[in-house]
């Protein structure tokens, strides 16, 4: 007589992705132990954790975040939006977010604006679709979209936080204004003219990013011009062109040097890139700093310490900002209103870059 075999199983249609019950099926239990190991691993015995995670890992499979969304009506993803990932003056600020919010079990979904309003309204819009439990955005400047968007997510009772700014402006509940994580980037500019005005510069230039919707680093040199006039000093007010910044740096020496007499003894620059492509070029050249040209810069990054000389610069909080938003966010979550405004505070480093006239 002919063995006859056995049915064959069944196999998965569909996307072909391991499901719940397949780890179910690999570790021996239940769908529901499965299921309360990934909501509440501490509920779940010891022995029965460490085969269902062991399944997991062998089967490769990923929960549902959507259907855990539409059964809970609630969602553990934090969007923000930073205006740029390849700086790390953001990275830094995501990466405080993401430790934070990590270790109390949400997890932050990232987008990258490009300075754009336009493309923050566009990602503002796709983002708000996925019901995110709170917003992050940068900076107070918005489109009018952006921030009809923003008002409507609030008053439903979505969190939302400007981050990198702090402009007196408190959070006034919702539909009002926002949370406000950061500093005041004007008094940043009034302090980065202070220092060079006290080393007794009397023609200074701001070079401003090339970025025309950088607004932060606009209104730094806004107030820095300010107050150099105020002193009754002369100041230059030069764009550097867009693209790579070390190289826009190198090409504003150029420019810096060529100026009429009186001379321009001193620079700020709106970015810490910026000013090491001119110290750097300034270098090549055999221009001595801070001699014939004092340079001053903003972000206090690791290699502009490494120059010859070593660059001064403005010291921002930029982990820092990450981690106090990420806890203003969980506060809301919490108390279901907005979490109080926080300016941080900054510090300028004075180094080698920067001396007397």
């Amino acid at each position: 007589m002919r063995n006859t075999p056995p049915p064959e199983r069944k196999r998965r249609t569909g996307h072909g992705r391991a499901t719940l019950r397949d780890v179910a099926e690999a570790a021996g239990v239940t769908s529901i132990t499965v299921s309360r190991f990934l909501r509440e691993p501490a509920r779940v015995a010891g022995d029965t954790a460490e085969r269902i995670a062991a399944a997991i890992a062998r089967t490769g499979y990923v929960p549902n975040k959507q259907a855990g969304l539409l059964a809970s009506g609630r969602s553990n993803i934090v969007a923000a939006l930073l205006p740029n990932l390849a700086n790390s003056i953001f990275a830094e600020t995501a990466q405080g977010l993401s430790d934070t919010l990590q270790a109390a079990g949400h997890e932050l979904l990232i987008a990258a604006t490009g300075y754009s309003l336009e493309r923050e309204e566009e990602q503002l819009r796709a983002l708000l679709g996925w019901h995110p439990a709170a917003v992050v955005v940068t900076g107070r400047r918005h489109s009018a979209a952006a921030l009809r968007m923003l008002r409507a997510a609030q008053a439903a009772g979505t969190p939302v936080l400007e981050i990198w700014d702090h402009h007196g402006r408190p959070a006034t509940g919702r539909g009002g204004g926002f949370t406000q994580v950061g500093f005041n980037h004007e008094d940043v500019g009034r302090a980065m003219a202070g220092h060079l005005l006290r080393a007794g510069h009397r023609r200074i230039a701001y070079v401003d990013s090339g970025v025309a919707e950088d607004y932060r680093a606009h209104e730094r040199g806004q107030a820095f011009a300010a107050t150099v006039r105020e002193a009754g000093a002369e100041v230059d007010v030069l764009a550097a062109p867009s693209g790579d910044a070390f190289d826009a740096g190198r090409h504003m020496l150029g420019a810096l040097l060529k100026a009429a007499q009186p001379a321009i003894t001193a620079a700020a620059f709106a970015n810490d890139h910026l000013a090491s492509g001119a110290l750097l070029e300034a270098a090549r050249r055999g221009v001595a700093v801070p001699g014939r040209l004092a340079m001053l810069g903003i972000g206090d990054f690791a290699l502009a310490r490494q120059l010859q000389p070593a660059l001064s610069s403005v010291q921002l909080p930029r982990y820092e900002i990450g981690t106090v938003a990420a806890r203003s966010v969980l506060q809301a979550l919490t108390d279901g209103e907005p979490a109080p405004s926080q300016a941080l505070p900054w510090t300028l480093v004075a180094r080698g870059s920067t001396g007397p006239a």
